[in-house]
């Protein structure tokens, strides 16, 4: 047979993947799958692709509806490099400086900068013999770091031997205490102790329920920094969507999937708005409760009963807010710590309620590009966390804007209300209705010690030959860079499995 004909035998025997969800372990799955010689197609809920990570414009402002924060630029650089590419062929980036600020209190607050040394000038100020000690916990951060990011992230979580090395048997202990446990042992100064128990936050348990190891999220923060894509977190999905397109992924938006068809415990296809789309293998970056309701019950690997004992992540009450002024006393990201932190963290996780008095969040995207707001003008992006599923109604989602919005303008020293153009609100039933989400969680299941790597939630079915899932419900976690290596894994399981 010629080389020709070879050729046209693979092409018409190229099986044909279907995937559900085009967050970002969706799109990077489907990129690598596409590399790997499939024919992908995926289906989006919504009318604009990206999940969480979706686009809002109004009036001339533009937001990111989720993700704010890109950390672990090398995680990135090595998803493009993977295709030969860069992240500078698809979107500019700049390192922020600085970084962030937190507010404890009316004019206190503390700026982190942008580099190790900077930050360590601030520590001093405010506990004297502390930046040495800073050193050398981020020292220890950057190799934790190196272990889990280089090597320990990108296994499959299929084995618990996976997490066995020679480096991490000499770390065994850090999966045994925690990161509040070993802050509060070096540190004294509650404002530097918030600080540095911060970025943990991302992987969505309380610090003294997140083991020692995740550290390396400190060296993520104090040690490469924060960064901001120009056009903010949606030109990384811009960027991933033309990557994927380029190797011939078909992109569908709203296309909602209502059933998983089965045969002999395979999948067939799906049934997206009414119609039936045959697929070879069928793989889900949407919530993985939800695409296990779609199967008849024998074939859901996971009861409601798992459900319900997992730790997950926080939901989030978001207020995207426009103001007909510049605002002052902030940087790109604010953080505002003036309230009593366990008790807020008692009421995500313990005794879950409406916070009494709930730390928040906050990013101004204009302040380091004034384009994504009219001339003169500022978009506004305030963040609540709360627990998830939890009664949420407009009265609630006002009362919670007044009480934020006050504490603001308090603690800042300016009057904002005055000057906000519009404003919507974003909470627990729309993470259900937009994104299917379990109890309307925005950030999936928390890295606990009995959360982590293979006891999460599996990325290949144990009931159904040719389904697989990605995303923030299984390895490695939440947040945006162990999306992009939960969807490489998953397309090398899928590849490993139909070899």
């Amino acid at each position: 047979m010629s080389k020709y004909k070879l050729l046209l035998c693979d092409k018409m025997v190229k099986k044909k993947i279907t995937i559900i969800g085009s967050g970002f372990s969706s799109l990077a799955a489907a990129s690598y799958l596409a590399k790997d010689g499939y024919s992908v197609t995926v289906f989006e809920k919504n009318e604009s692709i990206g999940g969480r990570a979706r686009q809002f414009t109004k009036e001339g402002f533009t937001f990111d509806m989720g993700p704010s924060w890109y950390w672990m630029p090398d995680v990135f650089e090595r998803f493009f490099n993977d295709f030969g590419k860069k992240a500078s062929d698809f979107y500019d980036l700049e390192k922020l400086s600085p970084a962030y600020s937190v507010y404890f209190g009316k004019n206190d607050y503390i700026t982190i900068e942008d580099t190790l040394d900077k930050i360590c000038k601030t520590f001093e100020e405010h506990e004297p013999g502390s930046s040495k000690k800073l050193q050398k916990f981020i020292a220890t951060a950057q190799q934790n770091y190196n272990i889990a990011i280089k090597d320990l992230v990108y296994r499959p979580g299929v084995s618990p031997l996976e997490l066995i090395t020679p480096t991490t048997a000499k770390r065994v202990g850090q999966f045994f205490s925690n990161i509040s446990r070993d802050v509060r042992k070096e540190f004294t100064n509650p404002k530097l102790v918030s600080i540095l128990e911060f970025p943990v936050l991302f992987l969505g348990a309380k610090p003294s329920k997140t083991p020692s190891f995740y550290s390396f999220m400190n060296y993520a923060d104090f040690g490469l920094g924060t960064f901001q894509p120009k056009g903010g977190m949606y030109s990384v999905i811009s960027g991933m969507k033309t990557l994927a397109q380029s190797m011939g992924v078909v992109i569908k938006t709203s296309q909602n999937v209502e059933e998983i068809v089965l045969e002999n415990n395979k999948v067939k296809g799906i049934v997206s708005n009414d119609t039936f789309h045959a697929a070879d293998i069928l793989l889900s970056g949407a919530d993985y409760h939800h695409t296990e309701t779609l199967l008849p019950n024998k074939f859901r690997q996971y009861p409601e009963s798992y459900w319900e004992k997992r730790t997950f992540a926080p939901s989030s009450l978001l207020f995207y807010v426009g103001f007909d002024k510049k605002v002052k006393n902030v940087t790109h990201h604010t953080l505002f710590f003036d309230v009593d932190f366990e008790q807020h963290a008692k009421e995500i996780y313990d005794t879950p309620m409406w916070p009494t008095s709930p730390l928040f969040y906050a990013n101004f995207t204009s302040i380091t590009q004034p384009e994504l707001a009219p001339k003169g003008k500022e978009t506004g992006f305030f963040l609540v966390p709360i627990a998830p599923g939890l009664e949420d109604t407009q009265e609630l989602r006002d009362t919670y804007y007044e009480k934020i919005m006050s504490r603001f303008e308090n603690l800042t020293g300016q009057k904002i209300k005055k000057h906000v153009i519009f404003k919507e609100s974003f909470c627990v039933n729309d993470f259900v209705s937009h994104y299917n989400s379990y109890k309307g969680n925005a950030y999936g299941l928390a890295n606990t010690l009995l959360q982590t790597a293979f006891l999460r939630p599996k990325l290949k079915s144990k009931k159904v030959k040719n389904l697989f899932f990605t995303g923030q419900l299984t390895v490695p976690g939440p947040g945006v860079p162990p999306a992009l290596i939960s969807g490489k894994l998953v397309a090398g399981l899928v590849k490993k499995n139909n070899a």
